[in-house]
C-alpha cells in the first residue's frame, strides 16, 4: 500500500488537516475543544512548532504550522495520539478517532500563507447550514466563533500565547483592521482557493519554489511513497496543452471554448491533463474554460469508447504521451 509523500524542512510551513474517522465528529463539546487545545499547545511546545493558524470544526481541523527543526511528523504523532488518548477516555471508547494518516502541504510562505490563513478562518461559514446567510450575517457569525485563531488577528486583546500572529499581519502591512478588511472582502466577492495550484497534492508554491523543493526532497523516496513521487513530478497544465495543441494542430484557445467543432481535441486534452498534470475533473474543466467535473468525466469515458473505433485518436494520443513522458 502506498502512503502520502511527506517533505520535511526545516523552517517549512505547512498546511495540515485531519478528518473524523468515517467522517464523525472528533470534537462532542466544548470541553473536548479545550482539551485539544491544551495538547495541541503542549505538542508546540515540545517540538518547537509554531502556530500561525487554526480552525477547529466538528469532524475536522485546520492548522498553519512551521517547523524550525523540520520535525513535522514527530509532531503530528505526538498531537494525534495525545488528544485521541485523551478523547478515548473521557468518552470511554476505543479505537482510531482519525480517519488515517494527517494530510499535508508544504506552503511557500511569501506568496501563499496570508491567503491560507483566509481560507482557514472562513471554514466556518463553509458549511451548508451558513451558505444561504447573507454577507453580514456570515461576518457577525465568523467574528463569535471562538474556535479559531480569527479573533487575536481581528483584535490584539483576543491574541492567543499559542499563535504567532506576525508573520501573517506583516503580509498586509501589520494591520489587525486591514486582515479584517481582506476576511469581509473574501466573505462578499468571494476568492480564488489555492488548491488548485497544489503541485503533487504536496507542494503549494511558485514554479521556482516548487522546482526547488522536487529537486531536494523527491529523488530519494521509497518505492512506498513512489506513486507520490510521479504524481508531485506532475507536468504543468502549459506543458501539456502546449503538446496537445502541437500534435492535434489545433490552437490552445480553440480547446479552450465551449463549442462542438473541438469536441475531441478537447477530450484528448482532458485526458492528459488527468494523466500527466494529476489535476481533478473539476480542475480540468476549470482550466479548459469553466466546464463542470461532469461534463469532464463524460468526455473522458467518450474518448475511450471513440479510441477503441477511430485509429486517429489513437495514434494521437500515444504521440502526445510519447512526448510528455520525455519530458
Amino acid at each position: 500500500m502506498t502512503r502520502p509523500l511527506r517533505i520535511l524542512i526545516p523552517g517549512g510551513y505547512y498546511h495540515v488537516t485531519c478528518r473524523g474517522n468515517e467522517r464523525r465528529s472528533i470534537f462532542r463539546d466544548d470541553r473536548d475543544r479545550t482539551l485539544f487545545l491544551e495538547k495541541l499547545r503542549g505538542s508546540l511546545a515540545n517540538y518547537d512548532v509554531e502556530l500561525h493558524a487554526y480552525v477547529l470544526m466538528d469532524n475536522h481541523f485546520h492548522l498553519l504550522v512551521a517547523t524550525p527543526k523540520g520535525n513535522l511528523s514527530e509532531f503530528m504523532r505526538h498531537f494525534n495520539i495525545s488528544y485521541t488518548a485523551a478523547f478515548n477516555r473521557r468518552h470511554r471508547r476505543v479505537g482510531h478517532l482519525y480517519q488515517g494518516r494527517y494530510k499535508a502541504i508544504l506552503v511557500e510562505q511569501d506568496n501563499y500563507l496570508l491567503e491560507l490563513s483566509r481560507y482557514v478562518h472562513l471554514n466556518p461559514i463553509r458549511i451548508k447550514s451558513r451558505q444561504g446567510a447573507s454577507a453580514v450575517e456570515r461576518t457577525r457569525y465568523l467574528e463569535r466563533y471562538v474556535w479559531s485563531s480569527l479573533p487575536g488577528y481581528l483584535k490584539a486583546a483576543n491574541k492567543q500565547p499559542c499563535v504567532q500572529y506576525e508573520m501573517v499581519l506583516g503580509q498586509i502591512g501589520g494591520s489587525r483592521r486591514r486582515y479584517a478588511e481582506f476576511v469581509v472582502d473574501g466573505i462578499e466577492h468571494g476568492y480564488d482557493t489555492p488548491w488548485d495550484e497544489v503541485t503533487g497534492q504536496v507542494v503549494l508554491g511558485e514554479k521556482e519554489f516548487v522546482e526547488g523543493v522536487k529537486g531536494r526532497f523527491v529523488e530519494r523516496k521509497s518505492e512506498r511513497e513512489q506513486p507520490s513521487v510521479r504524481e508531485f513530478s506532475a507536468k504543468s497544465a502549459a506543458v501539456i496543452l502546449g503538446q496537445v495543441c502541437s500534435q492535434l494542430g489545433v490552437k490552445q484557445d480553440e480547446i479552450r471554448k465551449k463549442r462542438r467543432s473541438k469536441r475531441d481535441e478537447r477530450a484528448v486534452a482532458m485526458e492528459m491533463l488527468y494523466r500527466h498534470g494529476q489535476l481533478s475533473q473539476a480542475a480540468i474543466g476549470k482550466a479548459l474554460g469553466g466546464l463542470d467535473y461532469a461534463t469532464v468525466s463524460r468526455e473522458r469515458k467518450r474518448l475511450r469508447e471513440i479510441t477503441e473505433k477511430d485509429r486517429r485518436i489513437w495514434k494521437a494520443l500515444s504521440a502526445i504521451e510519447k512526448q510528455l513522458d520525455h519530458k
